[in-house]
């Protein structure tokens, strides 16, 4: 007996989703019963997430429940690069908890179902469905950032995330309920039609809301205020997760809401992007300089990395996109690098996470202290580094749309920051040590030495074909 044809199209355009719920359901049972994951079980999430990219790039594109989940070439981009963080980051943390005694089978399963959550973000097209995929990742990661139930920190941490994560969901729900009050609708291209002339009062002040709730998500300011706690207080390796491809999905999520609901309040919305990106970026470069703790420095670095991602998304038109695209794949990179370099250390089992636990690394492990290096100077945005070319692409389409004078403002946050990447790297490079590192664990080595090697020189060659992968991904999201 042959399948119908539209169920087989629904399945196809779906899949990665499917996919992803399957695997999680499964992974589920399979820890129940067994009690304890092995090998087989952590290869079995890769797996998972590496399928469903696979049936991401290669599936049909179309649009099912009633524009509810949209496959286009943007969601493509998106979930390829989301699910292969997702699937790095599942070994790291594995073998981070084992080194820390901590067992249980939940964390590859929390992950894999992060995953499904962020890919149906960027695939949303209603906003109920928007709130079900936003919801879904962030339950994952509250859980994730208390994973270690036994360290307070990381039990405040998970509990600082969820209460005003709470205050997020709010602020999405209520910004959706006037949005559907106003515009008469909650799938996207129904708001559309109802804003193309500009957008009224009561539906702006739904979209002010909307975004706030999106930007809390995504860590800009002034929504910044769980970061840096949380970062502080989770656990290593889950930091490096959620730092990375939850970033990446809210930040094209945002991109489609703007564009291809609210496209024709283009000259409204552009106004709030750059107010919270150059706030992002002021927070994150000199709140960054009294920091000692590097998890909480990167936190702020984060904060200022999406506020560089904001001026991109600000200049609107396919240009403008891209260069977000760019921007947030090549720093998901960076800080999934970063965080892994951060899980390979340790001295007599003790996390490295101070300015002094990294004096003198250059003489204990100089491939790690390179590698750090190479970090640092790519989100100080050094050239020839992944991070310059990131930078160069935002700020590139933001002169191009008329927005120099937020460029040069953003460029000088840049120059504030290079002082703690520098302090780092001096710390490193030239003053002395105290103690020895712990023998580095091989997986996060690895992704490590990978990361380093792709921030220079392998972006160089990976530029060419994420370009034009990120322009066609562009003129899928670009202002309807």
């Amino acid at each position: 007996m042959s399948l119908p044809p539209g169920l087989l199209s629904t399945a196809g355009i779906a899949a990665p989703e499917i996919i992803l719920a399957v695997v999680a359901l499964v992974l589920l049972a399979w820890g129940a019963f067994q009690g304890k994951t092995g090998l087989l079980f952590t290869l079995a999430a890769m797996a998972g997430l590496v399928a469903a990219a696979l049936a991401a790039a290669l599936g049909p594109l179309g649009r099912l429940f009633a524009d509810g989940l949209i496959a286009d070439q943007g969601a493509v981009f998106a979930k390829v690069f989301i699910y292969g963080a997702s699937a790095l980051a599942i070994p790291v943390g594995e073998q981070w908890f084992a080194r820390k005694g901590i067992t249980g089978f939940e964390y590859p399963v929390l992950v894999v179902i992060a995953a499904l959550g962020m890919g149906m973000m960027v695939s949303a097209g209603d906003l109920i469905s928007l709130f079900i995929a936003v919801e879904l990742q962030s339950l994952a990661l509250y859980i994730l950032a208390a994973y270690s139930r036994n360290d307070p920190k990381g039990s405040e941490a998970g509990l600082k995330y969820f209460v005003l994560g709470a205050l997020s969901t709010g602020l999405l729900l209520y910004g959706s309920s006037l949005i559907y009050g106003f515009a008469g609708s909650t799938r996207f291209s129904a708001i559309a039609a109802s804003v193309h002339a500009g957008a009224g009062t009561g539906v702006l002040f739904g979209l002010v809301f909307l975004i706030c709730g999106i930007g809390f998500k995504v860590s800009a300011a002034p929504f910044h205020m769980w970061t840096p706690d949380v970062y502080e207080g989770a656990p290593t390796p889950v930091v490096g997760f959620f730092a990375g491809a939850p970033k990446l999905a809210g930040m094209v999520l945002l991109a489609r809401v703007l564009t291809q609901a609210f496209g024709g309040a283009v000259d409204q919305w552009r106004q709030i992007l750059i107010v919270m990106a150059l706030l992002s970026v002021g927070v994150g470069a000199f709140a960054g300089l009294a920091q000692k703790n590097l998890k909480r420095l990167w936190a702020y670095s984060s904060i200022a990395n999406v506020g560089y991602a904001l001026v991109g998304l600000a200049a609107g038109g396919a240009a403008g996109i891209q260069s977000m695209l760019i921007f947030m794949v090549l720093y998901t990179v960076d800080v999934t690098g970063f965080f892994a370099c951060l899980a390979a250390l340790s001295k007599d089992g003790r996390a490295m996470e101070s300015f002094d636990d990294f004096a003198g690394l250059m003489r204990e492990r100089p491939g790690l202290a390179v590698a750090m290096t190479v970090f640092s100077l790519s989100a100080l945005g050094l050239p020839p580094f992944s991070g310059f070319w990131a930078k160069f692409f935002v700020f590139k389409a933001a002169i191009a749309a008329g927005l120099a004078p937020v460029a040069v403002i953003a460029l000088v946050g840049s120059v504030v920051a290079a002082f703690y990447y520098l302090r780092l790297i001096k710390v490193m490079w030239l003053d002395p040590g105290v103690g020895t590192t712990d023998a580095p664990p091989a997986v996060a080595t690895a992704v490590t030495y990978a990361t380093a090697l792709f921030a220079f020189p392998a972006v160089m060659i990976a530029l060419i074909a994420l370009d034009p992968f990120a322009h066609t991904a562009a003129a899928a999201l670009a202002l309807r």
